[in-house]
């Protein structure tokens, strides 16, 4: 199974015209933040989401802008000293944010919380301040304003700072009880960042095998490692995946192949680049090919 290709708008440039060009190529989902685009992002995609009604929508909640922190100031919900990190998880901030979010967008069918471990605390106070947050999106996908909520991280799960079952805890206990809506796990997966591959493919020990368990959609954050893959790409190893892919194709088409998960997020712009990865991930790598591979890039 081959995981559907998104739109991912971190560090687009245009990320209205990206959006429209994947929407066009059939993506069907769509992420974002408020900080992306300097903070512009949702502004660009509104009117895109009114044009496309189906599309499904992944924001998040925690980073912000500089000028989105002078306005929370003057909301009070941080006060003067906090927009200096740029990043909070403070219940009255995630409300703030997402209500601003939904009033821009009009809905989002998940909001993540984005790297709570950068708020760099321990994991006991990490803990306590996510479930805290998540609370709020909690209450607003309770409410029927938003599909559900997640979390997005960059390092969170790879140091330990949060387990999969760690994020399902919190949410049960936000909710109250079994029944919450965390829905949506998003962590990198790339041939640099390898490990939830041989995870899944050693058998569902790792993140992606849990979620799943769990019914969490999964999504693959930066297959390309930021475009860096593509420069790193040598012939050998294109040939390796499959001979006469391009370098970006052949750097995304193991993630797409990558056992539970659920969508890939590729920030590409152009039609040509589009209908490039499309033709690639059409037909996924075998278990046994993935497996060859992985051990070419991370040897163990």
């Amino acid at each position: 199974m081959t995981a559907a290709l998104g739109l991912g708008t971190y560090r687009v440039r245009n990320v209205e015209q990206a959006a429209r060009t994947a929407l066009a190529a059939g993506a069907p989902w769509v992420d974002t933040a408020p900080n992306y685009a300097n903070g512009q992002a949702h502004h660009d995609l509104a009117p895109v989401f009114r044009d496309h009604p189906g599309v499904r929508l992944a924001t998040k909640t925690g980073f912000h802008a500089a000028d989105q922190g002078r306005a929370a100031i003057s909301a009070g919900v941080l006060d003067a000293a906090q927009p200096h990190a740029g990043h909070s998880l403070a219940p009255t901030f995630v409300r703030w944010q997402t209500e601003n979010t939904l009033a821009e967008l009009g809905y989002a069918d998940i909001v993540f919380v984005h790297n709570p471990e950068r708020s760099g605390q321990h994991r006991p106070q990490l803990h306590a301040a996510l479930r805290n947050a998540v609370a709020v999106l909690e209450e607003l996908a309770h409410a029927g304003r938003i599909g559900g909520y997640g979390v997005a991280t960059w390092s969170g799960l790879e140091s330990g700072a949060f387990t999969v079952p760690d994020l399902v805890r919190l949410a049960r206990e936000a909710a109250g009880s079994g029944e919450h809506h965390l829905v949506g796990l998003q962590l990198p997966v790339s041939l640099v960042m390898a490990d939830p591959i041989t995870q899944a493919l050693d058998g569902r020990t790792g993140p992606l095998g849990q979620a799943g368990d769990a019914g969490i959609t999964t999504f693959g954050s930066a297959p390309l490692h930021g475009g860096e893959l593509p420069h790193l790409m040598t012939p050998e190893l294109i040939d390796l995946i499959r001979p006469g892919l391009t370098a970006a194709a052949a750097a995304l088409l193991p993630v797409a192949s990558c056992p539970g998960l659920d969508v890939t997020l590729l920030s590409a712009s152009s039609a040509a680049h589009w209908d490039d990865a499309l033709a690639a991930i059409a037909t996924p790598l075998d278990t046994d090919h993935l497996r060859s591979v992985i051990r070419a890039v991370a040897p163990r």
